[in-house]
């Protein structure tokens, strides 16, 4: 990791994902948590305000930038829900089968090289009939938008930190063998136009 993704990149990161827009996305969905809880890509910490003490048992928030870690601690210390913060990668989750609640990803699987190996580990992960909550921009459903979000994906992913702008996140969902609860795909008013296309849901795995 080069001293740009390592010291630069996680600042630059929470501040684009710190915006007002996305802080409501992620109010939207990470209170829905409960129970003991993994949060992959847990980043700089942004979510760790949203979880619901009186819901939530345990965080275990997983990232693989020591430098976001550090910044997540600084932001876990006056909170009132337990969290404990590992590195790791979302494609091997440092996690026992079948240990989770609940599975929260927020603006992450746009960054990990293999976001199927990620949901497979994610349904290892979590219980049965446990839920996978995510909220996550994706690929537009307008034709020109997602021309240009296919010709500026790897510029794009370049300069922030591999995020890839054309994925069908609801898709990769389903295909890991998940039961969409509720999934909500819109353009946000405000954000930016590449970005601007946002799946919000849960899905369960299913139970036994």
């Amino acid at each position: 990791m080069g001293f740009y993704s390592k010291y630069i990149l996680p600042k630059v990161i929470d501040l684009a994902c710190g915006s007002k827009i996305m802080t409501r996305q992620r109010a939207r969905v990470v209170p829905q948590a409960s129970g003991t809880v993994v949060e992959i890509g847990v980043g700089t910490g942004l979510n760790l305000g949203h979880y619901d003490a009186v819901r939530v048992r345990q965080v275990t928030g997983i990232d693989p930038c020591t430098t976001s870690l550090a910044m997540a601690r600084a932001r876990a210390t006056s909170l009132p829900v337990a969290i404990t913060l590992a590195q790791g990668s979302a494609e091997a989750l440092p996690c026992a089968a079948n240990s989770a609640d609940t599975v929260v990803s927020t603006y992450t699987l746009c960054t990990v090289p293999r976001p199927e190996r990620a949901l497979a580990e994610v349904y290892r992960v979590l219980k049965p009939g446990g839920r996978f909550l995510f909220c996550e921009h994706v690929a537009s459903p307008h034709m020109r938008v997602s021309a240009w979000q296919d010709r500026l994906n790897g510029v794009w992913g370049r300069c922030f930190g591999g995020c890839n702008i054309n994925r069908n996140v609801a898709r990769l969902v389903c295909d890991a063998g998940f039961e969409i609860g509720e999934h909500v795909s819109e353009d946000i008013a405000g954000e930016m136009v590449f970005i601007r296309h946002q799946s919000a849901g849960w899905a369960r795995k299913p139970a036994l």
